[in-house]
């Protein structure tokens, strides 16, 4: 029975476990060892040095760092890892046939049937035939795949119809190879199971170090009906439909796991139970190209570990159907997010949530032919790095919290964007243009909040477009902003509150905005008289000549906010264009180095609350 807990989200995505054996233990290369090898000798660890132990999975959920929520706990142990070598059974398959002195192994032809219990090694081929396991014991069934290659033309390679738990270990140094046909041949018209190249009805566990090939020409390349468990080995999956699905979770620990779906790549789809329906990645390589979504969750998408590439829909630059999901990472749910390496290429968001995101560390590269990351509720960046190299909108949700981490992106629209309503999973609305989710509202209950890290935006539509409050009280934020004068660099509906940090924020004219009522940090508001060149460098400095900011802009500009925590409300600040600086340069933002030559166009005044203003200097 699987347990159901409250666990904090951090402390549980960083459990991976105990160790239960050692490279030099007797059969941790997945071999049975010596005739004389001990009653108690271990089998291979998940990666062959270490068992971890069952994990639970965990999200925060309401956007808070550390908030629990149930979550459930998956089936792994590391009693899976190890088993008595003087008790294997040995199944030796060879073309339309298979041997086996084994009283639990029955052979009819080439369809080989496991009824009990135990741990069984399997070797050689069946040319067109069939591993079947079915058993109503109430102990583990192993499957040592010892350089196997299965095919069937009309079903499974390997069935589980009935077992508590089946555990697939790959023997160490062996190849092994799964395949099935495209059409599988079912004893009624109502029977549509088995459904996948290695398909289980019980809770399936794969590890070991050795590799597996998975041919899935049917539908799913491997699937489970409980939990599935991937904690070691070299896999590769290629899928007409699904590469690898559990229903109650996909749990992956370890190992390099590879994946070509035609639809999803790794999914978890269990919709009755809120605790389930998870995919959990707490280590390991997954690269996943896919015609769907790379990861889905029907609840919570949680990554602790590990390094990921997916490739969804074709990449950035791919075309959707109008009702078709091709994200990289989507959690219903939740998507959280504690660590590891990403690499998204996707048509559709690169992470996904209809209910919530926490991104508390990794590293992300993305291109997206939608949103970086969207969130309908809430989205909290707590840590990380993430680079957007190509989105329709970077971060979009209806409350966005920025605490820390670094976050740099392109957009051909909005950088932020604060909104509200449900986008449909975010499939384009008919008649819309790929990558505009059918996301908006009115002024309302949406905010943006930034309390820290660095954000550095170019943007073609708004900079940071709040249809609520936005506020910042600290963090650096570097905004190269529109050209056209329906948009602005700072687009808000309702307030601007500005205590703490660095802004600053180029973009047109036509609709620019600045902080305002409530704020306690003095900015400058320098609207230009005429549309001011790419490439043109602004420094402001006071009276005495001491810089305050240096900022190139990649864009034509005729507004420019500054703030920065030196700047004294009153103070009357020089503007210069023209020149050139030296120093490390964040988004345009100088940091250091030296400013030269250049003219004085202007002089503002720094105040806490900025009206709109005519234009001023030249």
């Amino acid at each position: 029975m699987r347990k159901y807990l409250l666990f904090a989200a951090t402390a549980a995505l960083a459990a991976l476990g105990a160790a239960a054996c050692s490279d030099s233990d007797p059969g941790s290369d997945g071999r049975e060892g010596s005739g004389t090898a001990a009653a108690t000798a271990d089998g291979p660890s998940p990666t062959g040095k270490t068992a971890a132990t069952g994990s639970t999975a965990t999200t925060t959920g309401t956007g808070a760092p550390g908030t629990p929520v149930a979550s459930s706990e998956d089936h792994d142990d590391p009693a899976d890892y190890q088993w008595d070598s003087s008790k294997v059974v040995a199944v030796a398959l060879s073309g339309n046939s298979a041997a086996s002195a084994g009283g639990s192994v029955k052979v009819a032809g080439s369809t080989v049937t496991i009824t009990g219990a135990g741990t069984y090694r399997l070797s050689g081929s069946l040319t067109d035939g069939q591993v079947v396991v079915d058993t109503a014991d109430k102990d583990t069934v192993r499957l040592i795949l010892d350089g196997v290659d299965i095919t069937n033309g009309d079903g499974a390679a390997i069935s589980v119809a009935d077992a508590k738990e089946v555990v697939v270990i790959l023997a160490e140094k062996t190849q092994n190879k799964l395949a099935d046909g495209a059409n599988y041949v079912f004893p009624s018209a109502d029977t549509d199971e088995p459904n996948a190249t290695l398909f289980s009805t019980a809770d399936l566990t794969i590890g070991g170090t050795g590799a597996l090939t998975v041919i899935g020409k049917f539908n799913d390349g491997i699937a489970s009906k409980d939990g599935l468990v991937i904690a070691g080995g070299t896999i590769s999956v290629e899928a007409a439909d699904d590469g690898v699905r559990g229903k109650d979770y996909v749990v992956v620990k370890g190992g390099t796991t590879t994946i070509k779906a035609g639809g999803d790549g790794l999914k978890a789809d269990n919709e009755e139970d809120p605790a389930l329906g998870y995919v959990s990645i707490l280590g390991g390589t997954i690269n996943v190209t896919s015609a769907g979504d790379g990861i889905d969750a029907t609840t919570n998408a949680l990554v602790a570990g590990g390094t990921i590439a997916i490739d969804s829909g074709g990449g950035a630059g791919g075309t959707l159907a109008a009702d078709a999901s091709a994200k990289g990472i989507k959690g219903t749910a939740s998507v959280t997010i504690g660590g590891g390496t990403f690499k998204i290429d996707s048509a559709d968001d690169a992470i996904h949530s209809n209910g919530s995101v926490t991104i508390d560390g990794g590293t992300f590269t993305i291109a997206t032919g939608d949103d970086g990351v969207h969130a309908d509720t809430s989205l909290v960046v707590n840590g990380g790095t993430m680079t957007i190299s190509r989105s329709y909108e970077g971060l979009e949700s209806a409350a966005i919290t920025i605490n820390g981490g670094e976050v740099s992106l392109v957009a051909s629209d909005d950088g932020l964007n604060a909104a509200g309503g449900r986008d449909g999973s975010g499939a384009q609305a008919p008649g819309m243009a790929p990558g505009r989710d059918n996301f908006g509202g009115a002024a309302g209950n949406y905010s943006i909040a930034i309390n820290g890290g660095t954000i550095l935006i170019n943007a073609n539509g708004d900079g940071i477009d709040d249809n609520g409050k936005l506020t910042m009280s600290g963090g650096l934020v570097v905004v190269q902003g529109p050209t056209a004068n329906n948009n602005g660099a700072l687009d808000f509906d309702g307030t601007f509150v500005f205590t703490g940090g660095t802004l600053v924020a180029a973009g047109s004219a036509g609709m620019a905005q600045a902080p305002g009522t409530g704020s306690t940090q003095a900015s400058i508001h320098v609207r230009f008289g005429s549309v001011q060149s790419a490439g043109t460098v602004v420094n402001i400095r006071d009276s005495g000549g001491a810089t305050f900011a240096t900022f190139k802009a990649a864009k034509t500009f005729q507004s420019l906010v500054v703030s920065t925590p030196a700047m004294r409300e009153g103070t009357a600040y020089d503007v210069y264009t023209g020149g050139s600086a030296t120093g490390e340069s964040l988004n345009g933002l100088y940091q250091g180095g030296t400013y030269s030559g250049g003219t004085k166009v202007a002089t503002a005044t720094a105040a806490l609350a900025q009206a709109s203003a005519g234009p001023m200097g030249r």
